[in-house]
């Protein structure tokens, strides 16, 4: 068989191909900043769901700023989160078109395996988070409330719109890092820093650190932790299989 050839480019070339490169990514980070400042709006709207449905869409709930300008730096705040999500996917590929020619086609599918499994792993992340944890965590936050027939005075929830976004974009951020994890396994195998007889034997302290970290992550409620906890055990266990998989690869490494 042949050996495959690498493309060879000039010093010039790489510098024109870097530049081109980086002027897409400056034109891409203008066009999202325009864009996510006019949906941050309808951005609002998916996010605030989970708590209306929890409110049952009662008429009256509501959420609150208290200080005068809350209200606009909130609306930036949401703008920026929505552009790192649109501008990462497209410095990622930039990054890839730039390193492409001196990759084997080996490599080539590696590296896009990866980062197609990085997002998938991502999405999984934040849909489990929207549609599983923010749901029972804000029934067991509102199970708090207080009515005037369960005392002399009610207790009622309104939430700042600042804090409220705060808690949810961390726990869709947290919850689609924690969901790297296999990612993050699977590279160290590859790479010879750890083996899977390591994890293997490290099994007992995982899953006492992935309730741990989905004790830090989640709301304080049992149902959350363990919605996070579980599959980050699943993945584990998956990260373990995938690296006897690399292992057993005779001849062959990732890296």
């Amino acid at each position: 068989m042949a050996k495959e050839k690498l493309v060879r480019k000039t010093f010039e070339e790489h510098y024109r191909d870097l530049k081109l490169r980086v002027i897409s990514a400056v034109l891409w980070f203008i066009l999202c900043t325009i864009i996510c400042f006019f949906i941050a709006e309808e951005i609002y709207n998916i996010l605030v769901v989970p708590l209306a449905e929890a409110f049952n869409y009662k008429e009256g709930r509501r959420l609150i700023f208290t200080g005068l300008a809350e209200g606009l730096t909130t609306h930036v705040k949401l703008s920026l989160y929505v552009w790192f999500f649109l501008s990462f996917p497209f410095i990622i590929a930039q990054v890839y078109l730039f390193i492409t020619p001196g990759l084997y086609k080996r490599e080539k599918i590696i590296f896009l395996s990866y980062v197609i499994s990085s997002t998938l792993l991502f999405g999984l992340g934040i849909a489990m988070v929207y549609f599983l944890v923010i749901p029972g965590a804000w029934r067991f936050f509102l199970s708090f409330e207080k009515f005037g027939f369960d005392s002399n005075l009610p207790i009622l929830l309104e939430a700042r719109i600042s804090e409220y976004l705060d808690l949810i974009l961390d726990l869709i951020i947290g919850f689609g890092l924690a969901f790297q994890l296999p990612i993050i396994l699977v590279i160290l195998i590859s790479m010879e820093v750890i083996k899977v007889g390591h994890l293997v034997r490290f099994r007992r302290y995982a899953i006492v650190i992935i309730f741990i970290i989905a004790a830090i992550l989640t709301p304080p409620d049992v149902f959350s932790q363990i919605t996070l906890a579980l599959p980050l055990l699943l993945l584990y266990e998956i990260s373990i299989i995938l690296g006897k998989l690399i292992r057993k690869n005779v001849g062959r490494k990732i890296y």
